[in-house]
């Protein structure tokens, strides 16, 4: 139901209807039926990426030539706000891992791509992000884990915090100080995780996206080649700003999975709750909750493909971007707070899901970004940098 006003006006096409499509099965098949448990035992579901793997899903914008689908952002848009619709926890996962392809796609060596493009498309292999340290999260420039430079490559070390993946990661993409103070002294690196001195020092527990995988990685003398930076020395800060920006599209399509599924459940429960000898929709004051909703959906949904068609047009797109996030992530955290007014006292309980969009949503507006950070890059875009 929710479906059919901004994405018929956006004039899809026939492939990226059947990829939203071939998502929204595959969430329904095999995500909604056991999703409660996963929650609520805070299980990753390993298995699933395996199913998901085979859909062409975790290689869904990786380049046909490196076993992956080809598809556009648009059609990675729509996937993963399917996915988030049943479980945002699946959703980050996909779109981290994705985050990380388009980088190695853009960023990458011929050979770079061709070892892990294949794998992290084809092979079932997951892909993990460490930027965020105990010092440095919105301010990623001021990053203190450093890299050395040795005969046989370079030398790992420090802590990474808030890993999305890290401990079910084939490879991570780190950043790690080469240079001096600030942003040009910051290098990307693609480590394997098989490495010698990388390992997890904690599993992170959370509020919410409990299906996904969030740690603490200690690179300790992590030796790596030469050929394990991604673009060139200095350039790590503006390799993660690359990822940022076409990740914050995935998150974004997160956000308004998250939304979407509110919407859902408030629809399907003001029918069917009554109150006072009428469906509680009947009532303006959970109406009016349900109008704002669907509005708000149908402004983040065009926000986000908006964003994703430019990237895919080769346009800039890194404002669009942060609007995209920065709304939907907002309207997603204020109506799950509404879906659950609207479900009384049966949306605090875990009988129904609810209760979990209203956990999920929140982290929308703080990672790849807060909303602060987002206000920070449209705002400069507009003023310049006073």
């Amino acid at each position: 139901m929710s479906d059919a006003n901004a994405r018929t006006q956006f004039e899809l096409t026939d492939e990226q209807r059947a990829i939203a499509a071939l998502a929204a099965d595959i969430a329904q098949r095999e995500i909604a039926p056991k999703i409660s448990q996963w929650d609520r035992e805070h299980t990753f579901p390993r298995d699933l990426y395996a199913v998901l793997n085979d859909a062409g899903l975790m290689g869904i914008i990786v380049p046909e030539e490196y076993g992956g689908v080809g598809a556009d952002y648009v059609s990675y848009a729509l996937a993963i706000e399917e996915l988030a619709r049943v479980d945002a926890g699946t959703a980050v996962t996909v779109s981290v891992h994705l985050m990380i392809c388009s980088a190695i796609a853009k960023l990458g060596t011929p050979e770079q791509k061709e070892r892990w493009l294949p794998a992290l498309a084809s092979r079932n292999s997951i892909a993990a992000f460490a930027l965020t340290e105990p010092d440095a999260g919105s301010d990623a420039a001021s990053i203190r884990s450093h890299a050395r430079r040795t005969a046989e490559g370079y030398l790992l070390n420090g802590r990474k915090q808030w890993c999305t993946n890290g401990s079910v990661a084939a490879l991570t993409m780190a950043m790690f100080r080469t240079g001096s103070s600030g942003p040009k002294g910051v290098s990307a690196f693609l480590v394997d995780n098989a490495s010698a001195g990388l390992s997890v020092e904690r599993i992170t527990e959370k509020l919410g996206i409990h299906t996904s995988n969030t740690c603490d990685l200690a690179f300790d003398n992590v030796t790596v080649p030469t050929d394990a930076m991604l673009a060139h020395e200095g350039d790590g800060f503006g390799s993660a700003m690359t990822a940022l920006a076409s990740g914050r599209i995935g998150i974004a399509a997160q956000a308004t999975g998250i939304l979407a599924a509110c919407l859902d459940a408030s629809v399907k429960f003001a029918k069917e709750r009554y109150a006072f000898g009428q469906p509680i929709g009947s009532f303006e004051g959970v109406s009016f909750k349900i109008a704002q909703m669907s509005t708000d959906l149908d402004a983040a949904r065009l926000l986000v493909y908006r964003a994703a068609a430019l990237a895919d047009a080769g346009r800039p797109f890194v404002t669009e971007a942060s609007k995209a996030k920065l709304f939907a992530s907002t309207a997603a955290r204020k109506h799950a707070a509404e879906a659950l007014q609207i479900h009384g006292g049966y949306g605090y309980t875990t009988e129904f899901p609810v209760e979990r969009y209203y956990r999920d949503a929140k982290i929308t507006e703080i990672y790849e970004g807060t909303s602060e950070v987002q206000q920070i890059i449209i705002s400069r875009a507009l003023l310049g940098k006073m």
